[in-house]
């Protein structure tokens, strides 16, 4: 009978150079460098979303001025004009600033008087008409009385004395009697039309003096002067 022997096996020794130290340090090294490969990965893929974020984001809206410029560069317009057009010559009307009624008394002067005369009646209120409203005055009251019992003109319209010695109560109501008197009373239609044509002082006071408006005529220009009236302020008292 034959006999079988077992061989029982035999440990190897392990190197000294390979212990159980070292292979941990091998293990940590590999699993650390693993973890350094994976934070890389991670970080170039958060880098690259941050990229396209910006890359997709929509630009900032255009401002008012740069919609403007847009729109004026894509509609832009020439005109080309020729050389045989003539310039035109434009005339232009003038003006001016005219003070009302209680500015005009507030100044309170005998052609600020003259002014409002005009006003009141309707007739324009010019160079002329004011010089020939002040002459007129002049012949009736002086220059420098000229408000005499608030009665310019010595009309006798209103004023309560028939002869043209009545009075008024300031110098506002007999403006408006004196252009109401004109306007009102026959044989002042050549004085109107004359005012209302801006006529020279000249062709007016013919007219006033050929009018029922003082029973001698003005000696038909005898008693009438056309030299300047100067400037007279009335008492305020008189404007009421």
């Amino acid at each position: 009978m034959a006999t079988t022997l077992l061989r029982t096996p035999t440990m190897q020794p392990i190197p000294r150079h390979v212990r159980p130290s070292r292979l941990r340090d091998a293990a940590r090294f590999r699993l650390s460098w693993i973890a350094r490969q994976r934070l890389a990965v991670g970080a170039s893929a958060l880098a690259f979303g941050f990229l396209a974020i910006t890359v997709v984001a929509p630009p900032a809206p255009a401002t008012a001025k740069e919609l403007l410029d847009a729109y004026n560069t894509r509609h832009a317009q020439t005109v080309t004009v020729t050389n045989l057009v003539e310039v035109a010559s434009v005339t232009r009307d003038n003006y001016n600033v005219m003070p009302g009624i209680p500015q005009l008394a507030k100044h309170g002067t005998n052609h600020d008087w003259a002014k409002i005369v005009l006003m009141e009646g309707g007739w324009p209120v010019t160079e002329n008409n004011v010089t020939v409203i002040t002459r007129w005055m002049r012949q009736e009251n002086g220059p420098d009385n000229w408000f005499n019992r608030n009665n310019p003109l010595n009309n006798g319209w209103g004023s309560g004395g028939g002869g043209g010695t009545g009075s008024y109560a300031n110098l506002l109501i007999a403006a408006k009697y004196a252009a109401k008197a004109l306007h009102g009373l026959g044989g002042y239609a050549p004085i109107i039309a004359s005012l209302s044509s801006n006529a020279s002082p000249d062709l007016t006071a013919q007219a006033i003096w050929a009018s029922p408006w003082a029973s001698g005529h003005y000696a038909y220009g005898g008693h009438w002067s056309n030299s300047p009236v100067k400037e007279v302020k009335a008492p305020a008292g008189a404007w009421g």
